[in-house]
């Protein structure tokens, strides 16, 4: 019984998210806030926990070793790049859907460096999405990865930038 309705709530979304919007202004359909606090080092980066309004998400922050950190919790790169893959992956999936096509065993990975801009000196991410399609030719394959990266917000967002507004709340 249990396991009858788990399989109902997870279940693809429907092909309709894919049916073009027609308006003037920024339409939303989901939004979510996380919270980071400090911790320990009262420092996000290097010791903060990360809570997301709905409770679903609550997890350690941790510098990773290779950024002078100990390690041992999650990293903002890392959440970025599960992101973007399980967004990318979602996208491909309803493409292959309304297309006809049969997906089977499909692996997005996301890779996401941290590292120094030459442009300003400062800091900038690249990301790299490598997938995995068995069995589809590669011809399909190919044409079904570029319209993905047409419609994942994601891939949008990396390529065309974000609409971003920082506040000072208090």
């Amino acid at each position: 019984m249990q396991e009858t309705a788990l399989k109902k709530r997870l279940a693809p979304p429907p092909i309709t998210l894919l049916d073009k919007y027609v308006g003037d202004d920024f339409h939303p359909l989901y939004s979510t806030t996380v919270r980071v606090s400090g911790g320990e080092a009262a420092h996000g980066r290097a010791s903060g926990i990360a809570r997301s309004d709905d409770g679903n998400l609550e997890l350690a922050l941790r510098l990773p070793s290779a950024l002078g950190g100990p390690g041992g919790g999650t990293n903002p790169e890392q959440l970025f790049a599960a992101g973007f893959a399980a967004c990318f992956h979602g996208a491909l999936n309803l493409l292959a859907t309304r297309a006809g096509i049969a997906l089977e065993d499909v692996t997005v990975d996301a890779a996401v460096t941290f590292g120094r801009d030459p442009v300003d000196g400062l800091y900038t991410l690249m990301a790299e999405i490598r997938i995995d399609l068995p069995r589809v030719p590669r011809a399909t394959a190919e044409e079904l990865i570029r319209n993905t990266e047409r419609i994942c917000p994601y891939a949008k967002m990396a390529r065309q930038g974000i609409v971003c507004v920082v506040a000072l709340v208090r």
